[in-house]
């Protein structure tokens, strides 16, 4: 892929945000491994958001959780 299509991917890891200009200067390879550095640590964010609500919804008695989980997680 060229510089100007990873730099397209890396604003959609970035939630639509362009990054600087100055980034145009990277090679392809490095504005790539930079998106693809962006989503991993995004997934292990999202799967320790979810450990740890999982946790959490374990002090909530049991003939509650379900309730509860309906309540946070809609």
């Amino acid at each position: 892929m060229s510089v100007d299509q990873e730099l397209a991917r890396l604003a959609a890891e970035l939630g639509g945000v362009r990054p600087p200009g100055s980034f145009g200067g990277l090679a392809a390879g490095d504005v790539a491994r930079l998106a693809d550095a962006v989503r991993g640590q995004r997934e292990r964010q999202a799967d320790g958001l979810n450990e740890a609500a999982e946790e959490a919804l374990r002090l909530v008695p049991a003939l509650a959780r379900g309730a509860v989980r309906k309540v946070l997680f809609g």
